[in-house]
């Protein structure tokens, strides 16, 4: 990027942000606010929830690693280092990989790689990690994904690859170790209670009861997404779906700061109380990538965001949840997805060392090839129709060193610029400045 004056700058974040967040800041003051202080909190904070300021930054900037179709196809739109964790996959299996599809969209193959870098300088940083180091571990996350792109070319299979309880080690193994002891029932206690022997949700600062008309339409919409779970996915016990209650929902992360949203209880696989099953019904939000480019055929192509987000996942993540899927509530999109006992999200807290960071960020950047380059069997789309891992190979054929050290350079220094932005979006939501007051 072009150095900029702190003034220029300042107000491309405010008018960036306000863009972006205007309608939301106005459906849900408070969670704004919220969201707003934790992104004050430290840079990396910020990061997380400025993708559109990111995408204002890397749209603009010349591009000469993404051809022959890399240029377009599915990316994640918000690769940083805390968007991977645990999950249990439709074949019964716990599985460390990438989550939180939300920003899902069509793209540069590059922009994930070039958010992950920045967001794992941005760490290493707040470790106080020298510029070398930090080198080190993003040329070594960037060589996994080129080696694991290279497997996919060779490969005839797209889904041999996946991090497990047999493959992972260090952190990402204590992650899902972690999964392994969780149970279902503990989820089910925290979040329900018992009445006449069967469970409802419990009342709770983050939950509220609906009106008739809200629930009508909620149940509803919810008898509409069943329709949307593919065949082979669908559990073949019709009791599973049946539906024990619902209740509004707020106090989502970052990225779903003032977005409607309702929690849907299920009687399950079973009769068995420990075996029901919460769903999350959530409005899905405008992807950050798609306010800085040609959005005329995937507009075209999906009903709504939720549409969109739940094909989406299912063209990135090999063996989708199962319970994926997607409704319209008001008119409006919305994904629905287990909340699943299993998830754990990986603690960089206790992630310091180099050499434990290299063990991670290696398995990280061969599971962001897995994205790119492989898909559920249930993903029907048809807007990417040629190998990704042949367009990705083709497209830095005789170059991968220089592309390597590039990406090196480019995620150093826009770590640097988000540190600039922290500092300057913090003085400018002190003063009011970006469309809604800190106190």
């Amino acid at each position: 990027m072009p150095p900029m004056a702190a003034n220029d700058r300042t107000a491309v974040i405010i008018d960036v942000l306000r863009d972006a967040f205007a309608p939301l800041m106005r459906a849900d003051p408070a969670a704004f606010r919220a969201k707003y202080r934790t992104m004050a909190r430290d840079p990396h904070a910020f990061y997380r929830g400025t993708a559109c300021l990111f995408y204002n930054d890397v749209t603009s900037e010349t591009d000469d690693w993404s051809r022959h179709g890399a240029e377009r196809i599915w990316i994640h739109g918000d690769l940083h280092v805390e968007n991977f964790g645990t999950y249990l996959n439709s074949d019964g299996r716990l599985v460390f990989d990438i989550n939180d599809f939300d920003e899902a969209y069509l793209g540069r193959f590059t922009w994930d790689l070039q958010r992950f870098a920045a967001s794992l300088a941005l760490v290493a940083w707040q470790k106080a990690l020298p510029e070398d180091a930090i080198r080190k571990l993003i040329s070594r996350y960037a060589r996994s994904y080129l080696s694991q792109v290279n497997h996919y070319v060779a490969s005839d299979s797209d889904d041999d690859f996946e991090i497990t309880l047999d493959t992972a080690h260090g952190p990402v193994l204590v992650a899902l170790e972690e999964a392994r002891s969780m149970r279902r029932a503990d989820l089910l206690d925290d979040m329900t209670v018992m009445q006449k022997g069967i469970r409802t949700f419990a009342d709770s600062a983050s939950t509220r009861r609906l009106p008739r008309e809200e629930r009508t339409a909620v149940v509803a919409a919810f008898h509409d997404y069943l329709g949307t779970i593919p065949q082979s996915k669908r559990f073949d016990r019709e009791l599973f779906y049946e539906l024990r209650d619902v209740v509004g929902k707020s106090g989502f992360g970052i990225g779903s700061a003032g977005l409607p949203a309702y929690n849907v209880l299920l009687e399950g696989y079973s009769q068995a109380l420990d075996n029901d099953v919460v769903l999350s019904m959530k409005q899905a939000n405008i992807p950050a990538v798609s306010r800085f480019v040609d959005t005329a055929v995937v507009d075209a192509y999906f009903d709504h965001e939720g549409h969109r987000t739940s094909v989406s996942q299912r063209a990135l993540q090999v063996h989708t949840d199962p319970l994926l899927g997607h409704t319209e509530v008001g008119g409006v999109g919305y994904v629905v997805a287990e909340v699943s006992p299993y998830e754990v999200d990986l603690d960089w807290e206790e992630i310091n060392e180099p050499a434990d960071m290299r063990a991670v960020v290696e398995l990280l950047g061969r599971a962001t090839a897995k994205i790119h380059c492989a898909s559920d069997e249930d993903s029907e789309q048809d807007l990417i129709d040629f190998q990704v891992e042949e367009a990705i190979a083709a497209s830095l054929e005789g170059r991968r060193n220089d592309y390597v050290a590039w990406l090196g350079d480019w995620g150093i220094a826009y770590a640097e610029q988000v540190r600039q932005d922290h500092a300057l979006f913090v003085d400018a939501f002190r003063e009011g400045r970006v469309g809604i007051a800190a106190t």
